[in-house]
């Protein structure tokens, strides 16, 4: 069977929609609809329930789902199987959203290489639901985010326990600058401040504002680890009374036995998000 059919059906059942999949996959409407019908013709069945709220599966589109990602499954690891170096052994698949690859997934991939170095490394940078479709449809291995919503069949193990605080540059306050830390963030933020979302300069990348904020001066909210040393030095102070945020680090990972590579690279993890020094930069 062809596999870009049971990956479009997969695409269909984890978004809910024809057009949401066709996105996902970057193709047009119409092709995946055409691949959704040569896949209901090959198996003789009606796969998916059509309506104004999208698409839903039939009763036998829910017996074949497990069977579509099996198959893909086994296709991404025949294909990562085949594909590597002659030099490396086995191959490792990472990924983090993006308030996370630095300096964590710069250490993380630092550290993999230094303790195997035969192993090969894949690393991604990208937006929360498209990383855990990923690691659904077997193309990634470990997963780091901040708000991992327990999915089922899935591993949720807690790294790190993290903070967002507010501080500010003494003597020079101004201007505000909102970071954007994900949607948790900005639930709890909004919550305890509705009315300072409005800010000066918004951001979406919390080193590039740390520079911004440290060379003109302003406030704003950052993690714990990255701004302690600054704070121990003077260079930025707390903003008294502001509340602070939980922001902890989680690993994800589906169920089921793993490889001594698999293991090794998640006990690399560890090492990484224990090291104190790094988050200082």
């Amino acid at each position: 069977m062809d596999i870009e059919l049971a990956k479009t059906f997969l695409e269909i059942m984890s978004s809910g929609t024809f057009n949401e999949a066709a996105q996902r996959l970057n193709v047009t409407q119409t092709t995946v609809t055409a691949r959704v019908k040569a896949l209901e013709d090959a198996l003789g069945k009606a796969l998916f329930i059509r309506n104004r709220a999208g698409a839903k599966l039939t009763q036998d589109g829910e017996r074949f789902a497990g069977f579509a990602l099996n198959l893909v499954q086994t296709w991404e690891q025949a294909k990562q199987a085949v594909n590597l170096p002659e030099n490396q052994q086995a191959s490792i698949r990472i990924a983090t959203e993006h308030s996370l690859w630095n300096p964590l997934m710069v250490d993380w991939i630092e550290t993999i290489g230094a303790a195997e170095p035969k192993l090969n490394i894949y690393s991604q940078v990208g937006e929360t639901e498209t990383l855990i479709t990923a690691l659904e449809q077997n193309q990634l291995d470990i997963v780091l985010l901040h708000c991992p919503n327990y999915y089922s069949g899935f591993v949720v193990e807690q790294l790190a326990e993290e903070k967002l605080i507010h501080v500010q540059v003494p003597n020079r306050t101004k201007p505000d600058l909102f970071i954007d830390w994900g949607s948790e963030f900005k639930r709890q933020f909004d919550a305890s401040l509705p009315q300072q979302r409005q800010a000066a300069m918004s951001f979406n990348l919390g080193p590039l504002a740390l520079k911004i904020m440290l060379k003109n001066g302003g406030n704003g909210y950052f993690r714990t680890r990255v701004v302690s040393h600054y704070l121990a030095q003077g260079v930025l102070e707390k903003v008294t009374g502001a509340p602070e945020f939980t922001y902890p680090i989680y690993a994800l990972y589906r169920k089921g036995e793993h490889s001594v590579y698999f293991e090794q690279a998640l006990a690399c993890l560890k090492v990484s998000v224990n090291k104190s020094e790094y988050w200082q930069v």
